[in-house]
């Protein structure tokens, strides 16, 4: 039978099969030092595929190689014996496998299950470094490379222990163990009421009283909160004694209310701005400690390790230049040993300036609030901090009524988490249209094109083109209909849903298809950090907080200050799950919205605006990251599809086609609804369509007859279901967000707890002690 693998193939992949692994291996690092930190600041799937791919292509291709290097071998010493010192420069190559296997310090996790396998990781570095030394064995005692090969096998080492520690501290169990305090039994109750016995026993008047035990920390008053605008320095201070007071959010801990009372004073003395700085670097702190080497690196051992691991590098780099003799070396396995150490020595300095450049180390530079007098590196070092401060740029809305707002825009490179909203809409995916965004921002390449067109005066040229491509697509539509190739189209399409159904990737295909990314504004923000703030001063007590943080629109209700019966509305909060509710919300959000358009004014335009961006942020969490709202969503996926086969049906027998959603809005408006569905269809089906028609028209009439701002009422309805999600979300959940680019309701739940919002604040405030009181 002959080989289908062609000879010549096989000759040249016994030859570079080493090379070209261990070259593979060393790339993947390059990447994963350089992409891993993008996934933080991005959401987008490519990025997130590419960095998933090369996490696990790292280890195979480093283990793979090892492998094929102690195969190879024996093979060697024994069968080509001229071939001995270049088989000494192979194994020299094993420990560098090692290094790779340690990984960069950017990412040592890609999903928080990943730190769960540390023991895994410990017997991986025992087997990898028997196979290394496997492998250096078969080559003495004539190694030449003896000294570099174990240099390079102790930073290797050192490496691989690294990552394996930071697994370690970074699972769950380990996690909340570190946070945990000294067991506290309280009193002797035994001894004290011993005696209190005998003291009775004596007939001596005795008592016990509590006496309250002054606090080891002075309890900060509201005078000590720092006023005033934070500079970088101090958003990171302040963001890192916040983040070592509220980590154990993440393991569902609890916290005393001296911790809740200073949190939320100093919230409260912030603006929205400098808040959500804050937190943002807060959220960066968690995200290092879950998925990076941080935690290990940033310690007096970790320093100390890392400079040996260094010196090891460059000491054998040292020995091996200068004084191991290369002539009896393949020229190729020389330079690409060379690559190997510019790889090894690059990958560390990079490592090293991250380092010295991270939130981790300005956090170390204590500099008190009145102290103007830092030292030039903390000064050099602050002017750094400038790069990453958030980025706003002004942009207008596309409405009727043209509103500045100020989007979020800090660089990809420097941004800690990706400044976007997602949204799905219920009436755009039933019509099949593509999404859109309330602003369309223009990147500064697209406006430095535009000011070159407007300058050379080629903008007539451009409209010519744009009017021949329009008669193009018109022409393209008239043969696609003569010619009978739409249908072929649409069967085309129907096929293809059914294979992507077929293999389980319909929903990561709609996430591509339909989800809207829309930017983050900054009055979007401030509207929500006030709406909160004002809920905090009345939660000074854990039974105010949990009631507050557990309302999902009616505190708002009852909280409206008006006269007005607001009855029908609370229903539609309080009489229903909160899934029904938030799709019933949501379809009568998309109703008003388009019905409107003719009505809109600046005064309303903001608060229509913050209802449908979390309108569909909503729907966009409960039907796509349906993890985020397991806690609350109940048979919300089920309500969804119902809905939108009911909306389907309707829109195909309106003939309505994708960007018609205003007309499709219209028409559902337009049914009669004197009856409610309930009434018509029985309770089988779990669409509400019409019933969110309904609301949306008790909405209309509150606002005609009663002269109440229904915009008003719902921007501030979805900001309480929002927190209430945001409250109700797994904490391990929001742990794993923050890799993948973070959510605006991940920033909700960390503030909530800054200001005294939740169920985690079960400590009463202060300490006592009993004391044996003898006499009156």
């Amino acid at each position: 039978m002959t080989n289908p693998i062609p000879e010549n193939w096989k000759k040249l992949w016994d030859k570079w099969n080493i090379r070209g692994v261990i070259l593979f291996s060393l790339s993947l690092q390059t990447l994963l030092i350089l992409m891993a930190p993008l996934r933080k600041g991005t959401a987008n799937k490519l990025i997130i595929l590419l960095i998933w791919s090369a996490y696990l292509l790292a280890d195979w291709a480093a283990n793979f190689a090892v492998g094929l290097i102690s195969n190879s071998q024996g093979d060697r010493l024994r069968d080509h014996d001229h071939l001995r010192e270049n088989s000494d420069l192979l194994a020299f190559w094993a420990p560098f496998l090692l290094l790779h296997l340690g990984g960069p310090d950017t990412i040592t996790a890609f999903a928080l299950e990943d730190n769960e396998l540390w023991l895994r990781h410990l017997l991986g570095l025992i087997f990898q470094a028997v196979a290394a030394v496997y492998v250096f064995l078969q080559s003495l005692p004539k190694n030449s490379l003896a000294i570099p090969t174990g240099l390079m096998f102790l930073a290797g080492i050192i490496k691989y222990l690294e990552r394996t520690r930071a697994l370690y501290l970074a699972s769950l169990d380990r996690f909340r163990d570190s946070m945990l305090k000294q067991p506290d039994p309280g009193p002797n109750y035994a001894k004290l009421m011993e005696e209190y016995a005998s003291k009775r026993e004596a007939k001596l008047p005795t008592q016990i009283i509590m006496i309250p035990e002054p606090d080891k920390e002075s309890k900060p008053t509201k005078s000590d909160v720092f006023k005033g605008k934070l500079n970088d320095l101090q958003v990171i201070n302040y963001a890192f004694v916040y983040f070592n007071i509220f980590k154990g959010l993440l393991v569902d801990l609890i916290f005393s209310f001296r911790e809740r009372n200073e949190s939320r004073d100093f919230f409260h003395s912030r603006t929205p701005e400098d808040a959500f700085r804050v937190i943002e670097v807060e959220l960066n702190f968690i995200y290092q400690v879950l998925y990076t080497k941080v935690e290990v690196v940033h310690s007096m051992a970790g320093y100390v390790f890392r400079f040996i691991a260094f010196g090891s590098i460059v000491s054998a780099l040292s020995i091996f230049h200068f004084h191991v003799n290369k002539t009896g070396f393949d020229k190729y396995d020389v330079r690409i040993t060379y690559v190997l150490f510019l790889g090894a020595v690059g990958l560390d300095t990079i490592a090293l300036f991250m380092l010295i450049f991270s939130d981790r180390t300005f956090a170390a530079l204590k500099v008190k609030n009145n102290d103007s007098k830092r030292s030039c590196i903390t000064s050099l070092l602050s002017w750094f901090l400038i790069l990453k401060r958030p980025v706003w740029i002004e942009c207008h809305t596309h409405h009727p009524v043209e509103i500045k707002h100020q989007l979020l825009a800090t660089p990809l490179l420097v941004r800690r988490w990706s400044g976007y909203v997602s949204g799905h809409n219920l009436v755009r995916y039933c019509l099949k249209g593509r999404p859109t965004s309330v602003h369309q921002v223009k990147g500064c390449f697209r406006l430095a094109i535009k000011r070159i067109i407007c300058f050379l005066y080629i903008d007539l040229f451009i409209r010519v083109i744009d009017r021949f491509i329009q008669t193009i697509d018109i022409a393209i539509e008239r043969i696609i209909h003569v010619f009978c190739i739409d249908e072929v189209f649409h069967v085309l399409c129907y096929v293809m849903n059914k294979l992507i159904d077929c293999v389980g990737l319909t929903d990561f295909v709609d996430e591509i298809r339909y989800a809207s990314r829309e930017p983050f504004t900054k009055e979007l923000w401030e509207f929500i950090f006030e709406e909160l703030k004002r809920k905090s001063q009345f939660a000074d007590d854990p039974e105010a907080a949990k009631r507050i943080s557990s309302a999902k629109g009616d505190w708002v209700l009852q909280d409206y200050g008006s006269k007005t019966d607001l009855s029908k509305l609370m229903s539609y909060v309080s009489d229903v799950t909160y899934d029904e509710s938030l799709l019933l919300w949501h379809i009568a959000t998309e109703l008003l919205y388009h019905c409107d358009d003719d009505k809109i004014n600046e005064k309303n335009d903001n608060d229509r605006e913050f209802s449908k961006v979390l309108s569909d942020y909503m729907l966009y969490l409960l039907v796509m990251q349906p993890t985020m709202m397991s806690a609350v969503a109940g048979i919300g996926k089920i309500r969804f599809r119902d809905t939108c086969a009911e909306a389907e049906r309707f829109f195909t027998r309106k003939k309505l086609k994708a960007k018609e959603e205003k007309k499709a809005c219209e028409h559902i408006m337009s049914v009669n609804t004197d009856v409610k569905p309930v009434a018509v269809k029985g309770d089988r089906s779990k669409s509400v369509l019409f019933d969110a028609s309904m609301l949306a028209k008790e909405l209309q009439r509150l606002e005609e007859e009663e002269k109440e701002d229904k915009w008003k009422l719902m921007s501030r309805i979805w900001v309480e279901m929002l927190s209430f999600s945001a409250s109700h979300c797994r904490a391990r959940t929001h742990a794993q967000q923050v890799s993948k680019g973070g959510e605006l309701i991940t920033f909700v739940w960390l503030l909530m707890a800054h200001f005294g919002l939740g169920e985690q604040f079960q400590i009463n405030e202060g300490h006592a002690r009993a004391k044996l009181i003898v006499g009156k």
